[in-house]
């Protein structure tokens, strides 16, 4: 296949570079900045000669996006926005110009666009989006995303979780702070967390880009959610550490003005599952937590 990864550049990006690259599939990185022969300049704004690559791929992946860690100033609120929206726009104009289109095309959404939820299960179905600056990028995002119909190109917006990888995201800096002794619960512990190891990540997407019944938005996360509570404690006893200081909000924020993030990233309550997924078909290699951390420790 012809595959055009667009800001392909960080964690995921390099990640399903590799993944389909050892399928000897051809992958292409649109990216501001290029640095070998498969990565292609472009500004995520204005149409150029990057247009050129999209005619007829098979898959297109739009990963484009300022990231969320940070504070949430108005100036980075509105580069997060910026990132986003025009990224899909443009991309959607490109698309049109084409004469052999992409046969299929992935956003990059995210599973924080339901609400806070400790108790109920959020599913592509019966989930809850809510009403704040983080869901309200999601969901602009995926109504620029599905905004103009298209028989040619199957849409799929991806509401991914954490995605718990050795070579970036969030689990390097859970393994750091367990290390150090840091490795408690976060707030009362009870918020869950919506996680999938890497590697489901990769094979979700293959998966998608083979059955050409999945369309719309899919929760890209492992189909069994835990408390921030639990997860710190499978690491430290995967990590053998026996003590772990526990974080009360109040330290979270001082921490965060700090670290240049927001404690949303780690005290909101992300419960969502993957439903789509799981009846569709698609086998998790790593559906518990305690497998994951084992495997990304030995590695």
């Amino acid at each position: 296949m012809k595959i055009i990864i667009a800001g392909g550049t960080g964690f995921l990006g390099e990640s399903l570079r590799r993944f389909f690259q050892t399928k000897n599939h051809e992958v292409l990185i649109l990216t501001r900045h290029p640095k070998s022969t498969n990565e292609i300049f472009w500004d995520a704004k204005n149409i150029g000669e990057w247009s050129h690559t999209l005619e007829n791929a098979d898959v297109l992946i739009n990963l484009a996006g300022k990231s969320v860690d940070c504070r949430y100033t108005e100036k980075n609120k509105a580069e997060i926005y910026s990132s986003r929206i025009p990224s899909t726009q443009v991309l959607q104009n490109a698309i049109n110009l084409c004469e052999i289109k992409p046969k299929l095309w992935l956003n990059a959404s995210s599973a924080t666009i339901y609400i806070h939820s400790e108790s109920k299960q959020n599913t592509e179905k019966n989930g809850i989006i809510g009403d704040d600056f983080s869901m309200n990028i999601c969901k602009s995002w995926e109504a620029e995303f599905f905004k103009q119909k298209d028989s040619f190109t199957r849409k799929v917006a991806l509401r991914t979780s954490i995605v718990l990888g050795n070579d970036g995201g969030a689990f390097p800096k859970l393994k750091t702070v367990t290390k150090w002794g840091l490795g408690g619960k976060q707030g009362n512990g009870n918020q869950m967390v919506s996680w999938i190891h890497i590697e489901d990540f990769c094979r979700a997407i293959s998966f998608i880009i083979n059955d050409e019944s999945v369309s719309g938005a899919i929760n890209i996360t492992a189909p069994n959610p835990i408390s921030n509570q639990f997860l710190m404690k499978e690491l430290r006893a995967k990590m053998k550490r026996s003590f772990g200081l526990d974080a009360a909000v109040w330290q979270l924020e001082m921490a965060s003005i700090f670290l240049n993030t927001e404690t949303e990233l780690l005290l909101k309550s992300r419960n969502v599952v993957p439903e789509i997924l799981l009846q569709k078909g698609f086998q998790f290699q790593y559906s518990s937590i305690s497998s994951a951390i084992s495997q990304l420790l030995q590695r």
